[in-house]
């Protein structure tokens, strides 16, 4: 399929399949018959928590990259200019006032804990314009030079993290996401039961074998958890991450298997979500040698789904009490609401899903 906006498709793509400009993906699946059947599943109105308190990991042992919330208590103004207002009494300035306010500002990567990947999130490198370059390309064609706009640098920066001010994700940001509401019908597959937590690849025909035992049946417009157990090995490590250990923890997707792959695509479902770091389990790149090989993707997965095909990825949820009560009521689905943070421009953003069964 062509397009104003791309002359060429990746290979395995969907662009183009709910409109040109479309910005949702397969959350368009999410619809309202969609949400009704995810309402349908309500029957003991018992509620989940399905994210980890945000300051979890704890540090940043396990991505250095990414920082951990912190607090900062906001200024007062008029005439208590400069003055902390955390603990701030009104008293200070009119003696008949007994308020007292806490006031605050917060300081986090929007993908440090339990988070939303939006499809401006991953793009790649992809001759869309079939002129035989290749130019930074995200979901639908939108482009890294005019849609999805890099920070310039502050050379006065007060701190490293300050140093590019301001990106914006002018399309695909996960204000999309929010606005669409992110409520429907969830599907849990609980590989942690079938495999324990040892880190292992998941393709194809082990995904089917352990849905199959269960009885767990996925639909287009499902939004499908992946139980593996590591945000609960996690959450037992109290903010003070083991990183060998956790490298050895939990399954995740097999990103290079192209049945699993296709399956993703041709069941339908609206997303994919894991309490793992990155729902794929990710692999230590093997580099080609230089001038040869064949180029390929660190994550083929995130590709897969967030360049090629409009399907968000949630990351770093808790899926472990939800799966062991559902285990037991011998049920797989529940009413997910899932809202990110309504944040223009941002590409990810902190979660707190609740799952109702």
């Amino acid at each position: 399929m062509s397009n104003a906006r791309w002359k060429n498709s990746p290979p395995g793509s969907h662009w183009g399949e709910f409109g040109p400009d479309d910005q949702l993906g397969r959350m368009n699946l999410v619809d309202a018959g969609k949400v009704r059947e995810g309402v349908a599943e309500v029957k003991a109105g018992v509620t989940f928590c399905l994210s980890l308190p945000l300051d979890v990991p704890g540090g940043m042992t396990l991505n250095a990259r990414r920082m951990p919330p912190r607090l900062y208590a906001t200024l007062r103004d008029g005439k208590s200019a400069g003055a902390q207002g955390y603990g701030w009494s009104y008293a200070s300035e009119d003696p008949s006032l007994t308020d007292v306010v806490c006031d605050e500002v917060m300081l986090m990567n929007t993908q440090y804990s339990t988070q939303w990947d939006s499809l401006a999130h991953m793009g790649s490198r992809f001759d869309a314009d079939g002129d035989g370059e290749a130019e930074i390309v995200f979901y639908n064609g939108f482009r890294g030079d005019r849609d999805i706009h890099p920070a310039a640098e502050d050379p006065h920066a007060a701190a490293p993290w300050a140093r590019f001010p301001d990106p914006k994700a002018a399309v695909l940001g996960i204000e999309n996401l929010a606005r669409h509401g992110a409520q429907g019908r969830g599907v849990l597959v609980d590989l942690e039961h079938h495999l324990g937590r040892q880190r292992k690849a998941v393709g194809y025909d082990e995904l089917m074998r352990i849905m199959q035992a269960d009885g767990v049946e996925v639909e287009p417009g499902d939004m499908v958890c992946l139980h593996t157990g590591f945000a609960d090995t996690l959450l037992a490590m109290n903010r003070q991450p083991d990183v060998k250990r956790l490298h050895d923890t939990g399954s995740g997707l097999d990103g290079n298997d192209p049945k699993l792959l296709n399956w993703i695509v041709d069941v339908r479902l609206a997303c994919l979500i894991a309490d793992n770091p990155a729902v794929e389990l990710v692999e230590a790149p093997k580099l080609a040698q230089p001038g040869g090989g064949m180029k390929r993707p660190r994550l083929p997965l995130h590709e897969h789904c967030l360049f090629k095909n409009g399907i968000h990825l949630g990351e770093l949820w808790y899926l472990t009490d939800l799966a062991r009560w559902l285990r037991a009521a011998g049920r797989s689905r529940f009413l997910l609401t899932a809202p990110p943070l309504r944040l223009p421009g941002a590409v990810g953003s902190p979660a707190t899903p609740i799952a109702t069964v």
